[in-house]
């Protein structure tokens, strides 16, 4: 409730409001608002103001929005079982570290050392009371402390478990893919997860965290996670979890009699798939590397036809059948198996390959012009044929392409070395063939080739999660400002928890008929403010709601609530 307040500093009296929650059972102030010198307080008792005044305002719809996410969960009580509070243990406990950090994560990602002065700009305490001098990030550095490997993995596992009850994925094809964050951890601090290696963001300089993700094909929610040094091959990662991901999928999904996991090239290794052979629940689909199976990928178009995937129905629908995506299936052998086979070939991706693979042929056809111009001269350092055909092969790995798409021919006579070129129109024929080419391998061989493509293509979900996770406003998780192994795991546990609870914010408002992204939910849902006021007239101030906009409303609605006239949130009877 709030209420005046007056201080009298050197004799002179000031006027506050005040309004006072308990926190860990006790009576605190937890917001203090300077209303002005007695004078302005009689104007504005008396009513010689405009209508209402506003005090105050904080960011209130974002952050409500969040906890109606973690309903389902209580995050903090499911930390605290497992943590208990120590002896004479003051403040916050363990569990809500985690949340206050999973719910910043949802909303405007800061680091630890900026939480307490981002929550002061929210109405955190009229819907989780705390006290923020205790949200810090030496607090926080001093309470995940007492957070071991085991301890977390214990907190990991029944959070997913719990994910699971609550959502109930119905799809047995899980989606598999791997991604890593750089961090800006020195190179003498030491850690066996923060490592040197190819960086997808391009910051190969930065030592960077390798974060594999098991996410539901029919939900996008992620089911199982595992972190590994950043120097450390996709394909060795997935061998060295196979064994705990798939114990965990098949425990969750008990009552499925087969999973299909998708995943795409880079896990690609016999020992991985001699492995998944000997599993009897566990089936596959992956992605092969074109550049492996040139002859397979140079498959003639005229044993293609149109796949009767939704998104060709859809082309077929507009008269667009020109786009539509084709197929080539076959049967050959991978890994020691006879596998299903199928070439797709995307007429798109193919026009656009051609493009670019003709205008870099004419780079290097005007490059080598160029060349036999210096070589005919004479010019310095273009004498000898070895030097000559360097350049050309530092040219073609420049442009990305093959050396032997040209030949090269040298000639020394009384006049010096001559130079002459001719492309190779076989070699390019062949590479054309593959433009716009795909293959996908399973052991699914009982399933329709529809069936395998829309899984296969459905690998941007997962993908989808990992640009979500490294959005700068939402989950962030990087660069990573920890610099202790236990500390970072601690961090990319509140990152894919706020990924969970956003996903399921998405698919709550789905099934109210609502098409939204978390990222334009939560933005819209910030602008919604709780506000202290005090109308006209009045002898005490008032809290309400800004009378929400038209979006903010259906949100509202989709989770059971609605803001009255009077800007009360109240549950929709």
């Amino acid at each position: 409730m709030a209420h005046f307040h007056i201080k009298k500093k050197k004799g002179r009296p000031y006027l506050y409001v005040r309004e006072i929650a308990r926190v860990n059972g006790k009576p605190k102030v937890i917001s203090q608002t300077y209303i002005g010198s007695p004078d302005r307080v009689a104007s504005l008792v008396k009513g010689q103001s405009q209508e209402i005044t506003t005090l105050k305002a904080e960011e209130f719809g974002a952050l409500w929005l969040a906890q109606q996410a973690d309903k389902d969960f209580d995050l903090c009580s499911m930390i605290d079982e497992i943590i208990p509070p120590a002896d004479r243990e003051k403040g916050p406990s363990i569990g809500e570290y985690f949340l206050y950090c999973v719910w910043n994560r949802m909303i405007e990602t800061v680091s630890k050392n900026k939480l307490s002065d981002w929550y002061k700009r929210t109405a955190i305490q009229h819907i989780r009371p705390v006290d923020l001098n205790e949200l810090s990030c030496k607090r926080y550095w001093d309470k995940w402390d007492r957070v071991d490997e085991k301890t977390l993995n214990t907190i990991i596992s029944k959070f997913f478990r719990r994910l699971w009850q609550v959502e109930k994925p119905s799809s047995d094809c899980l989606l598999f893919d791997t991604t890593n964050y750089y961090t800006f951890m020195g190179s003498q601090t030491l850690s066996k997860i923060a490592c040197r290696g190819k960086n997808k963001e391009g910051r190969h300089n930065l030592r960077q965290i390798g974060l594999g993700l098991l996410v539901a094909r029919d939900t996008r929610l992620p089911l199982f996670y595992s972190i590994y040094p950043g120097n450390i091959h996709d394909s060795k990662h997935f061998e060295s979890i196979m064994e705990e991901m798939f114990r965990v999928a098949c425990d969750l999904n008990n009552t499925k009699e087969r999973l299909t996991i998708v995943i795409d090239k880079g896990m690609n290794s016999e020992g991985n798939y001699t492995w998944i052979d000997e599993h009897s629940r566990v089936h596959f689909i992956t992605t092969y590397s074109t550049y492996f199976a040139q002859e397979l990928a140079a498959t003639p178009l005229d044993r293609f036809e149109i796949a009767d995937t939704a998104r060709n129905r859809r082309l077929i629908d507009e008269e667009r059948r020109e786009e539509c995506q084709l197929a080539y299936r076959t049967k050959k052998e991978y890994w020691g198996k006879e596998r299903s086979v199928i070439i797709t070939y995307n007429p798109r991706t193919a026009r656009k390959k051609s493009y670019t693979f003709e205008s870099k042929l004419d780079t290097i056809r005007q490059e080598l012009l160029a060349m036999r111009t210096k070589v005919k001269e004479g010019a310095a350092h273009w004498k000898k044929a070895e030097d000559v055909q360097a350049r050309y092969i530092r040219l073609c790995q420049r442009l990305h392409m093959a050396p032997d798409l040209f030949t090269l021919n040298f000639e020394t006579s009384a006049n010096g070395l001559n130079m002459s070129f001719r492309k190779d129109p076989y070699i390019v024929k062949q590479k054309k063939l593959m433009f716009g080419k795909n293959i996908i391998i399973t052991d699914n061989t009982d399933w329709a080739t529809k069936d395998i493509i829309e899984a296969s293509l459905d690998r941007w979900q997962v993908e989808d999660r990992f640009r979500l996770s490294k959005n700068e406003d939402l989950v962030g998780v990087q660069p990573i400002r920890h610099w202790t192994d236990s500390k970072i795991k601690c961090h990319l546990f509140t990152c894919v928890a706020a990924m969970a609870y956003l996903r399921r914010i998405e698919l709550k408002l789905k099934s109210a008929g609502i098409e939204r992204t978390a990222e334009n939910v939560m933005d819209d849902m910030k602008h919604l403010h709780s506000i202290l006021t005090l109308p006209k007239g009045a002898r005490k101030p008032t809290r309400r709601l800004e009378t929400p906009s038209k979006t903010q409303a259906e949100v509202l609605s989709a989770f059971g609530h609605h803001i009255n006239e009077g800007g009360v949130l109240q549950p929709v009877t």
